[in-house]
C-alpha cells in the first residue's frame, strides 16, 4: 500500500508496487534514475523520483507510442 501520495513524486513504496520488487531494488532504481538526472545537471532528493522522469525513462504514460513489431 502507497503511503504517501504525490502527484509530481514517486517514493519508494510506489515503485516497489509498480515493479513488485524488494524495497532494495527501488532503492537501486531510484538512485540510478537520480544518477542520471545529476548528470544531467538537475537538482534531485534523494528516496523519490519525479513521476515526470520516471514515465518518461520506462515508457509508463505514453499512449502515442507504438509497440515493438
Amino acid at each position: 500500500m502507497i503511503r504517501r501520495v504525490s502527484k509530481t513524486f514517486l517514493f519508494v513504496e510506489d515503485v516497489m508496487q509498480l515493479f513488485g520488487c524488494s524495497r532494495a531494488k527501488a532503492y537501486q532504481i531510484i538512485a540510478g534514475l537520480n544518477q542520471e538526472l545529476k548528470e544531467k545537471g538537475y537538482l534531485f532528493v534523494a528516496g523519490r523520483i519525479s513521476r515526470r522522469y520516471f514515465e518518461e525513462r520506462y515508457g509508463a504514460g505514453d499512449t502515442n507510442r507504438k509497440a515493438p513489431a
